[in-house]
C-alpha cells in the first residue's frame, strides 16, 4: 500500500515531545451563582507525542469536558491548554475527534462520508479520495467504499467514522467513547482494531472510556480522573509490551493496574 499520505509507525518509546499536549491549571465552570457547576479544577498533565492515552473516570467527572476542549469545541478561562505549542481556543484542523456514535450520513455511501472533511475544508479532492482509499483499507472496509452506513455493522460504521476523522492528517485524534454502544465481543475486536490503527498511522490518542479494562489495554498511560469537580487523581503508566492481545489480561500487570483504578472508585457503580 502506498503509505506516503499516512506516517508509517508511531514514534519509539521515549521519543517524540514530552509535552506535546501541555494542560495547565485547567478548570471549566458552568452556570453562575448557586446554580453554578464546577466541571473541572486545576488540570495538570502532559501528553507525549504519538502516545495512547486513555482517561477513566466516575459519570459526571468532566471527562467529556475536558476532551471538548481538548477538540476546541468548548472554551475555558481558567488556565492553558496547548497543542504542539499553540494554545487551543476554538476548532482546528489538525485534530479529529470520533464520538460515540459514529454520526455518518445515512444518504451518503461510505467513501463519501470519509470525504467529508475534504469538502468542509476545501481540500484537493483527487488527493483526499486517495488519501480516504488508504484509510479504508488501513481500518479494514476495503469493498465497502459504495456501500450506505445501513449496510455496515456498528463497529464497521465506527471503523469508518475512524477514518473520516483522520481524512485531514489531524496531529491528535480524540475518542469519546466510540465503542461504548457495541456488544462486548464487537467491542473487544474493536480495541485490537484501534491498536492496531493507533500503530500504523503513528498518531496521538487520547481516549476517553467508562471501561477500567479498555483503558489498560489500550493505553500507554491512563489518567484518573476524581469525582466532579474533576481532578487528575492519579496518572498510571502501563508497562505491557505490544502489541497487545487479549491474552494480556491474564498479565499480573494488567490485573494489578484495573485492581488499582477499581480501588479508587469501589464506591461508583458506572464502570463496566
Amino acid at each position: 500500500m502506498n503509505t506516503t499520505l499516512l506516517q508509517a509507525v508511531p514514534k519509539a518509546k521515549g521519543e517524540g515531545s514530552a509535552d506535546y499536549i501541555r494542560i495547565e491549571g485547567l478548570s471549566k465552570h458552568f452556570g453562575a451563582g448557586r446554580e453554578g457547576v464546577l466541571a473541572l479544577s486545576g488540570i495538570d498533565c502532559a501528553i507525549r507525542q504519538g502516545s495512547f492515552v486513555t482517561i477513566v473516570g466516575p459519570s459526571g467527572c468532566g471527562k467529556s469536558t475536558l476532551l471538548r476542549i481538548l477538540a476546541g469545541l468548548l472554551d475555558y478561562e481558567v488556565g492553558q491548554v496547548v497543542l504542539d505549542g499553540q494554545p487551543i481556543h476554538g476548532t482546528r484542523r489538525d485534530i479529529g475527534v470520533v464520538f460515540q456514535s459514529s454520526i455518518l450520513l445515512p444518504w451518503r455511501t461510505i467513501i463519501e462520508n470519509v470525504m467529508l472533511p475534504a469538502e468542509v475544508l476545501g481540500l484537493d479532492m483527487k488527493k483526499a479520495r486517495e488519501r480516504a482509499m488508504q484509510l479504508l483499507h488501513m481500518v479494514r472496509l476495503d469493498g465497502f467504499e459504495n456501500k450506505l452506513p445501513r449496510q455496515l455493522s456498528g463497529g464497521m460504521q465506527q471503523r469508518a467514522s475512524i477514518a473520516r476523522a483522520l481524512l485531514h492528517d489531524p496531529k491528535i485524534l480524540l475518542m469519546d467513547e466510540p465503542f461504548g454502544a457495541l456488544d462486548a465481543m464487537t467491542r473487544e475486536r474493536m480495541n485490537l482494531e484501534l491498536q492496531r490503527i493507533w500503530m500504523e498511522s503513528g498518531k496521538t490518542v487520547v481516549l476517553i472510556t467508562h471501561s477500567i479494562p479498555e483503558a489498560v489495554f489500550l493505553g500507554d498511560k491512563v489518567f484518573v480522573m476524581s469525582p466532579r469537580p474533576g481532578t487528575l487523581e492519579r496518572v498510571l503508566p502501563i508497562d505491557l509490551p505490544r502489541p497487545r492481545t487479549m491474552q494480556v489480561m491474564s498479565d499480573p500487570v494488567f490485573a494489578s493496574a484495573t485492581a488499582s483504578i477499581r480501588e479508587r472508585f469501589s464506591h461508583a457503580a458506572s464502570f463496566d
